[in-house]
């Protein structure tokens, strides 16, 4: 069996965010896990590109931390999706959905439908 494939570039703040709307807040190792968890073990997040996006999404005010206790009750960075999150989360919800029905097209088109 192969590696896993990173998240393609892009897609992971979308994730990062679909993630904690559903699930509300979560430190930085318990997202990377559901991301992994949620696409049935296909995905890897590395580390190294989650933390540098949490970290963009906070500045950009998409979404907010502090600090608590994890299940091992070690101090972790707890992250939540903001108002501002919310409505992000929308609107990269309908780009990606825009997205993914133009290469649907792609997809379906055959020689004959061009001429």
């Amino acid at each position: 069996m192969g590696e896993k494939p990173d998240v393609l570039q892009g897609t992971l703040a979308l994730m990062v965010l679909k993630t904690l709307d559903v699930l509300g807040p979560l430190h930085g190792y318990g997202i990377a896990r559901r991301i992994e968890q949620i696409s049935g073990d296909l995905l890897a997040v590395n580390q190294g590109t989650l933390y540098p996006l949490l970290l963009r999404l906070e500045q950009e005010g998409a979404i907010a931390s502090e600090w608590g206790a994890s299940e091992n009750n070690r101090r972790a960075r707890f992250y939540r999706l903001t108002r501002a999150g919310h409505k992000l989360l929308e609107s990269e919800t309908r780009d990606w959905e825009q997205t993914a029905a133009i290469i649907a097209r792609f997809f379906k088109v055959k020689a004959e439908d061009l001429t």
